[in-house]
């Protein structure tokens, strides 16, 4: 195979991935002293994402609803609260032929944030909820890729007795024909 047989393409890919499962306990203050947990659940997931070297750095909020009961359980009513998080998650396959720092970073959660389980804390006055999450990252930038060129090069074709009448044809056209009819279809 000849020595110019591979060219370099410079080209946009996946530059680097990674994955984290993460879980955090987090501390919800209601307005009274709970006597029972009847339920935790996490909604509003926001998170934005920032490229580091080598991790992506994602950080986010969402809100815990707990549902409680309190007064000797004859009560119950609903505490809500927006808590955030900031989790590393380093690159564990990463192209060191990529260009430059700048890059896209694609990040999709693999596991939305979920209420493992809720209960009362030590002193009573707090729940303490221990919440679950998975994201899955992607580093889009540009690299280089070789690619093998055929060693035969291009193929030039000989041309047909069709090619040279459709020639033929379109050599014989009258071009003021043409224009003359746009004149008289714009004058209607």
């Amino acid at each position: 195979m000849a020595e110019n047989a591979y060219r370099e393409i410079i080209t946009k890919a996946v530059c680097g991935k990674g994955k984290k499962f993460s879980q955090s306990a987090h501390t919800v203050t209601p307005t009274h002293k709970p006597s029972n947990i009847l339920g935790c659940w996490v909604i509003n997931h926001k998170f934005k994402t920032q490229y580091q070297k080598d991790a992506v750095v994602v950080e986010g909020t969402y809100d815990i609803n707990t549902w409680y009961s309190y007064n000797n359980n004859t009560r119950t009513e609903v505490v809500c609260e927006t808590v955030g998080y900031r989790d590393r998650v380093p690159l564990t396959l990463r192209d060191k032929r990529a260009f430059s720092d700048r890059a896209d970073v694609s990040c999709r959660p693999l596991q939305e944030p979920n209420c493992l389980e809720a209960k009362i804390a030590p002193n009573g006055n707090k729940v303490v909820a221990q919440v679950e999450r998975e994201f899955l990252v992607e580093v889009i930038g540009e690299t280089k890729v070789k690619v093998r060129v055929d060693d035969d090069g291009l193929i030039e074709t000989e041309e047909t007795e069709e090619d040279e009448e459709l020639e033929k044809e379109l050599n014989g056209l009258d071009s003021e024909f043409l224009t003359e009819d746009e004149d008289t279809e714009s004058e209607e």
